[in-house]
């Protein structure tokens, strides 16, 4: 399904929906960012999405990391909880999706890289490479509250 992100444009059609979601940050021994490539929007993203009925936030984390690809993780903190209004996502069926998010932090345990339907490439992307990928700027602020190492997480 194709979306289209919006931010802050008054030309965004009004939010019909509020779905709890996640992203997560994993890094490699290199400290490499895990990203993927997006199917549905065409842009490089940290892993995540849609929160299920039954489930924590920490582990629809895991699961969406383990789904776009291919990684095991486990959560070990959060980086920030993102909620701006002012970012909604339209999907060709109708939805209109404001945002609701929560960024963790996780360690890798293992899997092996691999695409899924949500995802056309996947990969750990050294930080001197992320200015050349195209990124949403509500995702970009995700990766630079992690590479600040905050203290606290953001609440915002």
């Amino acid at each position: 399904m194709a979306r289209i992100d919006y931010l802050d444009d008054p030309e965004a059609p009004p939010a019909n929906s509020l779905v709890p979601s996640v992203t997560a940050v994993a890094t490699d021994e290199a400290g490499r960012i895990l990203l993927v490539h997006k199917t549905d929007n065409d842009l490089w993203a940290l892993p995540g999405g849609g929160m299920d009925l039954g489930e924590s936030i920490a582990h629809a984390a895991v699961r969406e990391v383990k789904e776009e690809t291919g990684i095991d993780v486990e959560v070990t903190g959060i980086i920030g909880i993102y909620t701006n209004p002012g970012h909604v996502m339209a999907y060709d069926d109708g939805e209109v999706r404001q945002q609701f998010s929560v960024c963790f932090t996780t360690r890798v345990l293992g899997g092996e890289l691999r695409t899924s339907s949500e995802t056309k490439e996947v990969e750990f992307v050294a930080v001197d490479r992320l200015d050349t990928l195209s990124i949403h700027p509500s995702m970009r602020m995700r990766i630079d509250h992690y590479l600040e190492g905050r203290t606290e997480p953001y609440i915002g």
